[in-house]
């Protein structure tokens, strides 16, 4: 769910506070602290968004930590960049 409905959500129970059942108020609240849990600076499109927030719900991790994960090992597989740096007195002398 985008940040800006659960703002809207969280404004329109707070506008009705007497009229919101306490289940309901619940859900609301876990979804808040769901979103604010996994706030971060990138920009994804929604259904990015909503993957990545499942899968790090499903892992047990945040989001951040999770985009961190991905990027590395992409990184890691594509020879865009060498994620990890090795021992310049290192035996193998860049040969795995």
């Amino acid at each position: 769910m985008a940040r800006l409905s659960i703002a809207k959500e969280l404004e329109s129970a707070a506008d009705r506070i007497t009229e919101v059942s306490r289940g309901d108020l619940q859900i609301i609240l876990r979804r808040a602290a769901l979103v604010l849990r996994n706030v971060s600076g990138i920009s994804l499109e929604p259904a990015t968004g909503d993957a990545l927030n499942s899968i790090a719900t499903e892992m047990k991790i945040a989001r951040a930590e999770l985009i961190q994960i991905v990027l590395r090992e992409w990184l890691e597989t594509n020879p865009y960049a060498s994620v990890r740096t090795q021992d310049k007195e290192s035996e193998t002398d860049g040969i795995a």
